[in-house]
């Protein structure tokens, strides 16, 4: 049955593929005109080399980047200084890059529902998991960096 689960990146492709069905049928309004929301770009980028930082920070250190299997390694150094969970907030960060890129109002819905959706489905058994493996080290690492931001 776990093989069966999706993947994070399979929430992230179905919430862009909504976001852009979003933004051309139901536009609501356009909150960010031309040129302004080029600025999107920013967010955007940003998110893709967070997530590459945090992949290739589970690659060096040889362990799982899927959060239903076991980690062999508590990864505290990089961009895992800043947030418990780097990869979720690439994802946002990506999101909200397209967001402003589109530049109407009804994407937005669908960034809230997304981190909503993260937290509940993967980040909360992942810490739950990390705290069985890592026990007095996940709780250190834990007090010092936040879950998000």
């Amino acid at each position: 049955m776990k093989g069966e689960r999706m993947l994070p990146p399979t929430y992230l492709y179905l919430s862009i593929v909504i976001m852009a069905v979003l933004h051309f049928l139901f536009p609501v309004v356009k909150v960010i005109p031309f040129p302004w929301n080029l600025l999107g770009a920013v967010p955007l980028a940003l998110g893709v080399v967070i997530n590459i930082l945090a992949d290739s920070a589970f690659k060096k250190q040889e362990t799982t980047v899927k959060p239903f299997e076991e980690s062999k390694t508590l990864i505290m150094s990089g961009v895992f200084r800043i947030s418990r969970h780097p990869m979720y907030i690439g994802f946002v960060l990506i999101l909200i890059g397209l967001a402003v890129l589109m530049g109407t109002l009804t994407p937005y819905l669908v960034i809230v529902v997304f981190a909503f959706l993260m937290d509940f489905i993967f980040i909360r058994g992942e810490e739950r998991m990390l705290e069985e493996t890592f026990g007095e080290n996940w709780l250190k690492y834990k007090k010092k960096v936040r879950r998000w931001i």
